[in-house]
């Protein structure tokens, strides 16, 4: 029993809330585009009301949701009612469902066929919106939607604009048009009926639905949309066609009817005489089919083809949510028959779902090597994707203000394939809802959560610890960052053993990894002698690296590897680097002002130059161009160059004033000897002004190089 010892009232009080639920819900999703809970969920609720109404018959009222399809449609379209209805699927889940399946049909069909002669027509179910194409003679004369499976929405403006949908069969008539015929194998020619009933799902593709939604970001007050089935649902029910024509809607179709007003049968002598070859048909006639379909023989057949397209799920470009599996026989399927709103001969083998709702618990902030500080959320468990999710990325504070979302809300979350799950939308509270009232905003805290260091803005939607290297957080990620591949290329010393190293004290900057003993190694858990020699050996042999490495190591806000290639062949020497101002950095290939700015920032660090030095004495080394110094006139000066150089770049100007004994420097302070102002010379000449440094013109500098050549 579902409802053991459940007073009656009890029973109709679950089965009226349950039907006023659906009701809502249905509206939400056929009417309003705009549904508030994932599929699952709907489903859940409406097996709920199948097995409470299957256990109490008495209480099925004739406005029930398991009475119809789906919803009345919207007032504002023409009402179109269907000449055979549209129908729901069954659904099942797993493999013993799926043989129960064809338990009963071998049973209703009084073992007419046996389990190893059924055959199935298989193919994905589209998560779309399904339609009805009416031909007449050929011609396209009508789309509707499915509605509530007798009655839809005419939608024929909108459908007349997608480039799948043929306006008219490409079959051979006379001049009247009057439709020609199909010749099937081992058939004769088949005469297309006067008036063809075609169901199909319409659809947007994943990647039409990214341009789509990438357009609509750049426009001012575009729509973005959810999903590709919300998108295409929405624009099929717009009244304007010109906005339909301008989105990418595609179509598949998946089985043809003929109308009783033809006086003909879909049984008929002269009509393909199972789904297959009338799908053949239909492709032959020009109406797009799913390269994916296939035909099958026994319900272990099926689920291997269900397997197999889930298997393939992430790679097709459109989104699918099961398999729909058909008894091809047409003479079965006409034997079979239909229950109040669902064919007996046909059933949808559902995937796990790739959306669900739970409820959000918490919010935590995660902080990241470079100090950017990411909301985490904590979820309660739930199955989706074919795991169990706990916790998604909220990626910044601006995708929170979007979502609207606060702790406590319950939330629909998607994840597909191998995407990290990510939350997609905020289910309303309901009125009566008393926890409504203990949702709790979402705040950026005004302290790093790891160090304690104060937290700045960086930019719209970025927030970033200050704390640098005493960060805990940052400290680990730097770590591993400098002893990775691309680094340092320490073997042996991956993101594990920073943790451990880093959690015993042993290890707060870099230049300590090189200090690192046999002795304190082999303290580590799991750390033997002969692995201790060897990590030993390992970051012996990285201490002799290039340049590029050593840049990348450090972890330079915005300095990958191909930029740290570039500064150090620009640049040659560290030193050099390090002195570098905006005006210099700037003249190197793709680092524009921001990244400029970091790179300035990293080296005027006093922590970060003592790290530096630091690496030195441990003996890190990398090759380097030595400037050949051809006299002391300049010795113990800093000079500094700013503005334009005509007769030489500013590189050649340095090199040379090297040359005599110069330290070059990318600032003007008290220490700075001279500065050097070419044109366009701005906050340095100034400063130098301030200061009372001596200043220089390009000529200046020409004859003192000409004086001392």
């Amino acid at each position: 029993m579902l409802m053991d010892d459940a007073k009656p009232q009890d029973v109709a009080a679950e089965l009226a809330s349950l039907r006023e639920q659906i009701d809502y819900h249905n509206r939400r999703y056929h009417r309003e585009d705009a549904p508030e809970i994932p599929d699952a969920d709907f489903d859940k609720l409406f097996d709920r009301l199948l097995a409470l109404e299957a256990e109490y018959p008495e209480l099925i009222t004739d406005d029930s949701p398991s009475q119809r399809v789906g919803s009345e449609p919207l007032a504002s379209f023409t009402q179109v009612t269907h000449d055979i209805p549209m129908m729901s699927l069954s659904k099942v889940f797993n493999e013993q469902d799926l043989a129960d399946f064809e338990a009963r049909l071998l049973k209703r069909l009084d073992d007419q066929v046996s389990d190893d002669s059924l055959h199935y027509a298989c193919e994905p179910k589209i998560d779309g919106v399904a339609v009805s194409l009416l031909y007449e003679h050929g011609k396209l004369t009508r789309a509707a939607t499915r509605g509530d499976g007798v009655t839809g929405e005419d939608i024929t403006h909108n459908v007349k604009t997608i480039g799948d949908i043929p306006m008219r069969l490409a079959i051979q008539g006379d001049d009247s048009g009057s439709a020609g015929g199909y010749s099937g194998k081992g058939k004769e020619k088949v005469q297309a009926p006067a008036r063809l009933e075609v169901r199909g799902e319409i659809y947007m593709t994943r990647s039409g639905f990214a341009r789509m939604n990438a357009a609509a970001e750049k426009e001012e007050g575009g729509r973005v949309f959810v999903n590709p089935r919300n998108a295409a649902a929405g624009t099929l029910r717009q009244l304007d066609p010109r906005i339909a024509a301008r989105r990418p809607l595609k179509f598949f179709a998946y089985s043809a009817t003929v109308s009783s007003d033809a006086a003909e049968s879909s049984v008929s002598t002269d009509w393909p005489s199972n789904h297959s070859e009338v799908l053949a048909m239909l492709g032959d006639w020009g109406l797009p089919l799913n390269p994916e379909r296939g035909r099958v023989k026994g319900w272990q057949a099926c689920l291997d083809y269900a397997r197999d397209l889930l298997s393939k799920r992430d790679d097709l470009d459109y989104e699918i949510d099961g398999a729909v599996i058909k008894v091809d026989s047409l003479t079965l399927q006409h034997e079979l028959g239909s229950n109040a709103r669902t064919p007996r001969w046909a059933m949808a083998y559902k995937f796990p779902a790739e959306e669900a709702s739970t409820t959000l618990n918490d919010v935590e902030f995660q902080v990241g090597r470079t100090g950017t500080i990411t909301p985490v959320a904590r979820l309660k468990p739930v199955f989706v994707g074919g795991v169990t999710v706990s916790n998604a990325t909220l990626h910044n504070m601006a995708e929170i203000e979007r979502l609207g979302v606060q702790i406590g809300d319950r939330v629909v979350l998607r994840r597909a394939g191998d995407v990290i799950p990510k939350i997609i939308s905020v289910i309303p509270p309901a009125a009566d809802d008393e926890k409504a009232n203990e949702r709790k905003a979402i705040e950026m805290p005004s302290h790093c959560p790891a160090c304690d260091s104060p937290v700045e803005k960086d930019g719209d939607v970025l927030y970033r610890c200050t704390g640098g290297l005493i960060c805990p957080a940052q400290r680990k990620e730097s770590l591993r960052h400098f002893c990775s591949r691309a680094a340092m290329d320490i073997d042996g010393l991956g993101e594990k053993l920073v943790v451990q190293l880093v959690d015993a004290d042993m290890v707060h900057t870099v230049a300590d990894i090189f200090r690192l003993t046999k002795e304190q190694l082999v303290s580590l858990e799991r750390m033997g002698e002969k692995s201790a020699d060897n990590l030993l050996a390992a970051i012996e042999t990285s201490k002799t690296t290039t340049l590029p490495r050593l840049l990348f190591a450090l972890g330079i806000r915005e300095v990958g590897e191909a930029t740290a290639q570039a500064l150090a062949a620009h640049f040659v020497q560290l030193d050099a680097l390090m002195a570098a101002d905006q005006e210099a950095l700037i003249e190197v290939a793709d680092v524009g002002p921001i990244m400029a700015e970091h790179i300035v920032h990293f080296f005027d660090n006093d922590a970060n130059q003592a790290v530096i030095k630091e690496l030195r004495e441990v003996g890190v080394n990398w090759p380097e161009e030595v400037v050949e110094v051809r006299s002391e006139t300049l010795a113990g000066q800093t000079w500094v160059l700013t503005g334009t150089l005509e007769a030489m770049t500013r590189d050649e100007a340095k090199q040379k004033l090297q040359a005599m004994g110069a330290k070059v420097a990318g600032s003007v302070s008290k220490k700075t000897s001279v500065v050097v102002a070419g044109p366009g010379a701005g906050s340095k000449l100034e400063k130098a002004q301030s200061l009372g440094v001596e200043v220089m013109d390009e000529a200046g500098l020409l004859a003192l190089l000409n004086t001392t050549a």
